[in-house]
């Protein structure tokens, strides 16, 4: 699992958000289902070369997204993706997450709150140039 996971260290994106975005895609578009056991926090980071700290405040942020839940002797497994009204018909490709996941990366990188990042896609989806 880890393998299809990266950091880039020199992007203007914190690891512990790229790790969260990267996750995230892979559990909306089914690559890691309900009941898949994660790489433990250590182990993770380990494998990244980075800080367990990194990989904790992911994973923090994952569990309180509702994606994911930490279990004390069984470790830490995917939950599944709260039904956001997605098509089940494949219309969201893993592309597509990730575009949007680059979207919320990117806008909180330069400070902006999700009430700004969603107005734009607001005036965007409404007012197409």
């Amino acid at each position: 699992m880890t393998a299809s996971l990266s950091v880039d260290l020199g992007s203007a994106v914190p690891p512990y958000e790229q790790i969260r975005t990267q996750l995230s895609s892979l559990i909306a578009v089914g690559s890691l289902a309900a009941g898949t056991k994660l790489p433990t926090v250590r182990s993770l980071a380990a494998d990244l070369g980075i800080a367990a700290g990194t990989v904790a405040r992911a994973y923090k942020e994952l569990e309180q997204a509702g994606l994911i839940e930490a279990r004390r002797r069984n470790g830490t497994i995917v939950v599944g993706v709260p039904d956001a009204g997605l098509p089940a018909d494949g219309a969201v490709t893993a592309d597509l997450i990730a575009a949007v996941d680059r979207y919320i990366a990117e806008g909180r990188a330069a400070g902006l709150d999700d009430g700004t990042l969603e107005g734009i896609l607001h005036v965007r989806l409404h007012h197409p140039q």
